[in-house]
């Protein structure tokens, strides 16, 4: 069982930024894919990114698209996510993802492990 615990939520003015953290309990696999969610007030919860750590490749929802930046240290088994000119749509609780299969895909069913959500609220 990999247990992933989230960080970094707060509150910040639009256009400001937040780096998200998400440490997982134990050493994942090089082969699994790491992902961000959000979930908004009365809305379904929605892919945010995603990044193999096998090979770095990185997927992103085009609301977010050359605003957020995935990566990983598998050093110290993390996954970031840098939020760049923040929008008062992106407040929401974001959620960290783990899947052993390394493919990329955005449906959350497809994740196998989650972390219990952090906070993030952009003010306008």
């Amino acid at each position: 069982q990999v247990q992933l615990v989230e960080s970094g939520g707060g509150l910040v003015q639009a256009g400001g930024s937040l780096r998200l953290s998400c440490v997982a309990s134990r050493r994942t696999f090089s082969s699994y894919l790491m992902g961000w969610f959000r979930q908004a007030p009365g809305k379904e919860r929605e892919f945010v990114s995603a990044i193999r750590r096998n090979d770095g490749t990185t997927d992103y929802a085009d609301s977010v698209k050359g605003r957020f930046t995935i990566s990983t240290d598998n050093a110290v088994n993390t996954v970031y996510l840098q939020m760049d000119s923040l929008k008062s749509d992106d407040t929401a609780v974001y959620y960290c993802a783990a899947r052993r299969l390394g493919s990329m895909t955005r449906l959350i069913d497809e994740y196998n492990y989650w972390g219990q959500g952090t906070q993030v609220t952009v003010s306008s």
